[in-house]
C-alpha cells in the first residue's frame, strides 16, 4: 500500500505524521491554547481531555498503518501551530481533508500552504481521484482555503450530529479532483 511522505516540507512549513505518545505534551498543549478559537467550529472540543488526546494520537497512529487517515502536526519554522489530516472518504477514490490552526497562526496563509502540500502529496498517491473540504457556512474562514487552492463547492448538506456551536448545521462542500496530464505536441 503506498502511502503519503511522513514529513512533508514546504517552505516556512513542515507537516510532519504524528509520532504517537511522544508528541503527547505538544499536541495537549496546542490543543488547549486553542480551545476557545476551536470551540465555534469543532464539535470534539467540548470532550476534549488528556485521554482524548491520547486516543487521537494513538488512532493516527493506527489510522496511518491501515491506510485510513493520514494525521499531521503542522509546524511554522519548527513550532507546533496546527493540524491537517486527509482521511478517506465514501468512495474508494476520494478523500477528504481537514486542517485548524493555533489562533495565534491564522490569518497568515498557513493552513493554505499546508493544504496545499498535504494535496499535491496526496495526488502522487495512485487511488486518489479527488479530494474534498467540507465546513459548516457560516465558517468563512475555512471557506477561504478551499476557494483559493481552486476547489469547486460541489453540494451543500446538513452536517452529522454534532453541529458547531456556532454554525448552521449546513455543510459546504468543496471538491478538487486530480489534475490531468495534457498530451503536448510538440514542432518537428
Amino acid at each position: 500500500m503506498e502511502r503519503p511522505r511522513p514529513v512533508i516540507e514546504c517552505a516556512d512549513v513542515a507537516l510532519r505524521s504524528w509520532r504517537g505518545q511522544q508528541d503527547f505534551p505538544s499536541a495537549h498543549k496546542l490543543i488547549e491554547e486553542s480551545l476557545d478559537h476551536l470551540r465555534p467550529w469543532e464539535p470534539w472540543v467540548a470532550q476534549h481531555s488528556e485521554e482524548n488526546t491520547r486516543g487521537f494520537l494513538a488512532r493516527s497512529g493506527a489510522g496511518w498503518l491501515g491506510g485510513q487517515v493520514y494525521n499531521y502536526a503542522v509546524a511554522e519554522d519548527g513550532t507546533l501551530v496546527g493540524m491537517c489530516q486527509a482521511y478517506r472518504g465514501a468512495e474508494p477514490t476520494g478523500w477528504f481533508m481537514g486542517y485548524w490552526l493555533h489562533p495565534a497562526a491564522t490569518g497568515r496563509g498557513i493552513a493554505t500552504r499546508a493544504t496545499s502540500a498535504l494535496i499535491s502529496e496526496m495526488f502522487t498517491l495512485p487511488t486518489v481521484e479527488y479530494l474534498e473540504i467540507a465546513h459548516d457556512s457560516a465558517n468563512t474562514s475555512s471557506a477561504a482555503v478551499p476557494r483559493r487552492l481552486g476547489f469547486t463547492e460541489v453540494r451543500r448538506e446538513r452536517a452529522a450530529p454534532p453541529a458547531a456551536p456556532s454554525g448552521t448545521g449546513i455543510e459546504v462542500i468543496w471538491r478538487l479532483y486530480r489534475p490531468r496530464e495534457h498530451n503536448i505536441v510538440r514542432p518537428v
